[in-house]
């Protein structure tokens, strides 16, 4: 969480000081190193973007799939996603599915498979039924 906080906190000033960046980067390798694996920074909204890589034809960016759905993944965990999403608006970064050049129903399709990408305990561990996906993705204005 240090590694978005540093992020969220920072936004408005990484456009022009990339080093805000890479001392979340290194935060996060930190955490990698401590936990001898990718977990600590790697979970629900990288299998919703590894999940979009597989299903859309034209995938955007893994960063950008990323936090997206890290907007999305925010929610479930009740926490101020919004925070999450002006951050990403701050720094140029797309927060919608159309911002990234993906439709709609891609989004909602991988929101119901990420679970099966890996096997990691997240946030999506039981899936998401089309309905519950479709909700997510509204709620947060990642689709309209």
């Amino acid at each position: 969480m240090l590694s978005a906080e540093i992020v969220i906190h920072n936004a408005e000033k990484i456009k022009n000081d990339i080093s805000i960046l890479v001392e979340s980067l290194i935060s996060s390798g930190v955490a990698i190193g401590i936990a001898g694996s990718s977990r600590p920074c790697s979970g629900s909204e990288h299998s919703f973007s590894h999940a979009l890589d597989i299903l859309c034809p034209h995938p955007a960016l893994h960063g950008e799939q990323c936090g997206v759905g890290t907007i999305m993944m925010a929610y479930l965990h009740n926490v101020e996603w919004e925070l999450i999403r002006d951050a990403l608006k701050k720094v140029g970064a797309p927060t919608t599915a159309k911002e990234m050049g993906i439709e709609d129903n891609y989004i909602i399709e991988a929101l119901t498979k990420a679970n099966s990408i890996r096997d990691r305990y997240t946030i999506l561990r039981d899936g998401l039924s089309v309905e519950k996906a479709t909700e997510l993705a509204k709620s947060t204005g990642v689709i309209e």
